[in-house]
């Protein structure tokens, strides 16, 4: 259970309320020994009537009736504080249930991009749904029921051995046995449920994408295809769950019949010592059957506590690799950062550890606060990494970068992003609003602030033709939307925020010139005071930058003005004259 510790942490934070349930636990417990106490005196009191025939059959009754009212009222108090016990008991595993997912999902926004390059969405899902619910079942249930078997065995063997040391002895025989059953098949358990676990990931990872690209599934007719994948992973499903059911289904078979034994020597011997006198009533007989049932659930919880216990410890342990993970990209410091906007690249190497791309090469550049910087060049020629880098997404390799003369690493990370509105080349939208998607740069924004944002990117009047407007909400990924219009919510929603840096990744591609025309002149007014970055494949998009860098396999080839570059006859011009003559045509 050493991955299980982790959580031992969030039982300190509710221990007061843990130790309130385990004193109930006790409570409800010690009120169901009453029965089989009373019930034993009920028989020997009848037993005591039958045998003497100048007892009173008024004072027989008066008795059964007061044994009667104490075993329903000790019945009726075990159900109230075992009700008082599950309230705070499961209870307490819905906090940490509560507590886990929150510190699960906070370290998955704290890991680096990286990560996500490496990790499926499918499989974090998985384990912060599955893998934590199991862990709940840890916390909760399992404590439970570990607890009053704990409680039954310290009160009811002791009684046992008190009342007829032999008949306990046969009575319990079965116990031992059954231990080192159980202890044998949970070690199967644990190997079979981590491969459970593993699988629904990958069950999880396989319908996440397929129901993502739905579309690209539609348009290539493959759905028989997937369809077919979808059978096998079934099918691997229910072998692998298959194994597992298969090793559980031994537990409540094995308690049964271990328990039936139990009930047979308690018969035999019981009846055989008490023709022998070694007993004296029938009395204590049926006192021993009501204990070894009263054990029965327990015993059973023993085999379901271990799988729950299993189970939970191969979800931990997939957790744990998350959680102790070290995030590439940390918060250098808790101190304030002031952002202007002054970028500067010096001998900036950067290479992708996943693929061992050198996207940079000794790349140099200064954009002064206010000014616009586009960056022109063909498909993976590192135009995007620079945005990334200056957004921290990843740390260089080599070289440095600073903002306002200040190594990047050493500021506030929140302060630096939050002062960055980034337009992705994938426009990324939320399944929600049009205003709340447009909001979420600025969660503060009025109606009317929204709506002049949407203005300045050009998409307004689209919006405003939607039956809903601003409140039509989107599919997932913003599918209601075409690719330009998801480009200008995007653009509206890092206008709305005013940052003091503008990162634009070839944000405009799937507009016409004219929209295009209409929304740089805007953001050339809205980011008058504002550094401004625009990756594009259009001169259209570049040429009313202050500098214009083209790259090339992640080297800087030409660098300059508009007009200095077309003098320059390379590959800015050739690019130019290109998209001229494709205008014109």
């Amino acid at each position: 259970m050493k991955e299980l510790k982790y959580i031992n942490k969030f039982f300190k934070k509710y221990k007061w309320k843990l130790i309130i349930g385990v004193f109930i636990t006790i409570l409800a417990t010690v009120f169901k020994l009453v029965l089989p106490e009373y019930v034993e005196q009920s028989v020997n009191a009848v037993e005591e009537y039958i045998l003497n025939e100048n007892a009173d059959l008024s004072t027989v009754k008066a008795k059964l009736l007061r044994y009667i009212i104490i075993i329903i009222g000790s019945a009726a108090l075990s159900a109230l504080f075992t009700f008082l016990m599950r309230q705070t008991i499961i209870n307490i595993s819905r906090y940490i249930e509560f507590d886990l997912k929150n510190e699960v999902y906070e370290q998955y926004e704290r890991l680096s991009l990286n990560f996500y390059k490496k990790n499926r969405t499918g499989d974090l899902m998985n384990r912060i749904s599955e893998d934590v619910g199991q862990v709940r079942m840890y916390a909760g249930p399992a404590i439970l029921y570990s607890i009053q078997t704990i409680t039954l065995f310290l009160c009811v063997i002791p009684l046992m051995f008190y009342t007829a040391p032999k008949l306990a002895a046969y009575t319990l025989i079965p116990l031992p046995i059954l231990s080192v059953l159980i202890y044998n098949i949970s070690k199967i358990i644990h190997k079979r449920s981590t491969k459970v676990q593993q699988y629904l990931s990958k069950l999880s990872t396989f319908t996440q994408e397929s129901f993502s690209g739905i579309s690209v599934i539609k348009a290539y007719g493959i759905e028989k295809r997937i369809g077919a994948q979808v059978d096998e992973l079934a099918l691997e499903g229910k072998n692998t769950n298959m194994d597992l059911a298969k090793v559980n289904a031994w537990f409540f078979p094995l308690m049964l019949l271990l328990i039936g034994i139990s009930n047979i020597f308690v018969i035999y011997v019981g009846g055989m010592q008490y023709i022998n006198g070694e007993i004296a009533t029938t009395g204590v007989i049926l006192k021993f059957i009501i204990y070894v049932n009263m054990l029965t659930w327990p015993v059973a919880t023993v085999g379901w506590v271990t799988s729950i216990v299993q189970r939970a410890e191969a979800s931990q342990k997939r957790i744990n690799e998350f959680l102790d993970l070290d995030p590439e990209i940390k918060n250098p410091t808790e101190e304030p950062s002031e952002i202007n906007g002054k970028i500067e690249f010096k001998d900036v190497t950067f290479t992708y550890d996943d693929t061992n791309i050198t996207a940079l090469k000794n790349v140099s550049f200064t954009i002064n606060q206010g000014e616009t910087f586009a960056i022109i060049g063909k498909t993976g020629s590192g135009k995007s990494t620079i945005l990334d880098l200056i957004g921290r997404l990843y740390d260089v390799t080599s070289g440095s970068i600073l903002i306002d003369n200040k190594p990047i690493e050493t500021l506030n990370l929140t302060d630096l992003r939050n002062e960055i509105g980034a337009v992705p080349q994938d426009a990324f939208l939320f399944s929600d609003s049009i205003g709340n998607n447009i909001k979420f740069g600025y969660k503060n924004a009025t109606q009317e602030e929204i709506e002049t944002a949407a203005k300045k990117a050009a998409v307004h009047k689209n919006i405003i033709e939607f039956t809903k407007k601003y409140d039509t909400v989107l599919g997932e990924r913003g599918l209601t939307l075409s690719g330009g219009q998801k480009q200008r919510v995007s653009i509206a929603r890092a206008l709305i925020k005013k940052p003091k840096i503008y990162l634009f990744d070839d944000c405009l591609s799937a507009v016409d010139t004219e929209t295009e025309e209409e929304i740089l002149t805007n953001l050339k007014q809205v980011s008058e005071k504002s550094t401004t970055i625009i990756v594009s494949h259009r001169i259209s998009s570049a040429k009313n930058a202050d500098k214009i860098i083209v790259l090339e396999d992640g080297e800087i080839t030409e660098q300059g003005t508009h007009n200095q570059l077309i003098t320059k006859k390379g590959y800015y011009h050739e690019l130019y004259l290109n998209q001229l003559s494709e205008k014109e045509n």
